[in-house]
């Protein structure tokens, strides 16, 4: 299992989305939290079709934070069930890798 994860996840709104990533960080649960804004979702929620704006939050962490960052953002998040789904990340720079690990808890 790789020891790096890229997650994401969507909200509604750009404050909300930046106080999440400041919690995140400021408990070293991400290394960092890209926000990136005005995203189109249409995605199907109790039977009916919806169509919204969003922002996307990607995040970066260890596998071994996972767990503890999908609690953190279910409190946080005002959604029902928010969307927190991770991509390992095979490859990258060593001395990012490496300051994601100086970032985040040990």
């Amino acid at each position: 299992m790789s020891h790096y994860l890229l997650c994401l996840g969507t909200i509604d709104d750009p404050a909300k989305a930046a106080k999440i990533a400041r919690a995140l960080v400021e408990q070293k649960l991400a290394a960092c939290v890209n926000i990136l804004p005005n995203i189109r979702s249409i995605y199907r929620w109790k039977g009916e079709i919806c169509d919204d704006s969003e922002h996307l939050m990607f995040i970066k962490t260890t596998a071994d934070l996972f767990h503890q960052l999908q609690i953190a953002v279910k409190e946080l998040h005002p959604y029902e069930v928010p969307e927190i789904i991770a991509l390992k990340i095979d490859q990258g720079l060593p001395e990012y890798l490496q300051w994601i690990d100086e970032s985040t808890r040990s």
